[in-house]
């Protein structure tokens, strides 16, 4: 059990905060369709974060990330155990505070808390809707390095309440430069090898983690008679994409690729599995737009 919630960790924490480590705005829509499960996944998100200069090469960084989770659940799979329509839709929102300062010539700290609410919003919000999540990342920074093969480290730790972990995790990526034209990085949500055409297009093979977790407002009782409390999904994605660049910050983005491991759970209050939501492997999409550092 422990295993799983620090894998849900990871999803749920590490992949928003390293978004948001070097994006200023991001408009995204991810989807996996309805294969074998007959069940389907949307999402639309936005985010933006917004700098203000402190002194020389400090900054508060304030920002929000809006997601919308629409859930069409194959209704006659699962009439005999729940009433889907609980799940149609959920809302995860977060406000975000930060800060960052230069520690020297190569290394900056950066500091976020990040309040959460994220719930299916069928009735009034409550305490139960809320969650706190937060880290600290130190970046070194050398991919415009002539000395050495260029790369980019960053290391931190992050906290999220979301699943109750009760201990930070280390968090770490790796980006190495190998020459203008390939790259790779190594890490957690995500990995690639990447191939650079040009200016414009770049292209890679890349493995990532996504997924969410929401309080249930109005728990529902299954035919066991346990009752849901919280929805998750993990997943697990091998694909390609591709991005444009309209300028050097401004860029589009597609991912196409087919989940290895998708893994849809209720939860009761303790966030322990009451009930599996088919796992059926199936095509995976998240494209967008983003301004970026």
């Amino acid at each position: 059990m422990l295993r799983k919630r620090i894998l849900l960790f990871l999803l749920m924490s590490v992949g928003v905060a390293s978004a948001q480590l070097s994006d200023l705005a991001r408009l995204e829509y991810s989807f996996i369709p309805k294969s074998d499960s007959q069940d389907q996944y949307t999402r639309l998100r936005f985010l933006f974060n917004y700098p203000i200069e402190v002194k020389e090469d400090s900054y508060l960084v304030l920002g929000a990330a809006y997601n919308r989770i629409f859930l069409k659940l194959d209704e006659n799979k699962y009439q005999s155990s729940f009433n889907a329509d609980f799940l149609n839709t959920l809302t995860v929102i977060d406000f975000s505070i930060g800060y960052t300062y230069k520690m020297n010539q190569n290394w900056r700290l950066g500091f976020q808390v990040t309040p959460r609410l994220a719930s299916t919003l069928t009735e009034r919000i409550t305490r139960e809707d809320f969650f706190v999540n937060g880290g600290i990342f130190a970046i070194k920074d050398r991919s415009k390095a002539t000395d050495i093969v260029p790369y980019r480290l960053v290391l931190g730790l992050t906290y999220n309440t979301t699943v109750g972990v009760p201990v930070p995790l280390p968090f770490v990526s790796y980006t190495r430069f190998i020459s203008y034209k390939w790259s790779y990085m190594l890490g957690v949500p995500k990995m690639n090898v990447k191939r650079t055409f040009n200016d414009k297009h770049s292209m890679q093979l890349y493995f990532g983690l996504d997924g969410y977790f929401a309080h249930v407002q109005e728990p529902e009782m299954l035919t066991t008679g346990e009752n849901v409390e919280s929805v998750s999904l993990s997943v697990a994605v091998l694909g390609l994409g591709y991005q444009y660049s309209f300028t050097k910050n401004l860029v589009a983005y597609t991912y196409l690729g087919h989940t290895l491991r998708l893994n849809n759970r209720l939860r009761d209050e303790n966030r322990d599995d009451v009930f599996q939501l088919d796992n059926a492997n199936s095509l995976y999409l998240r494209t967008g737009i983003k301004f970026k550092i």
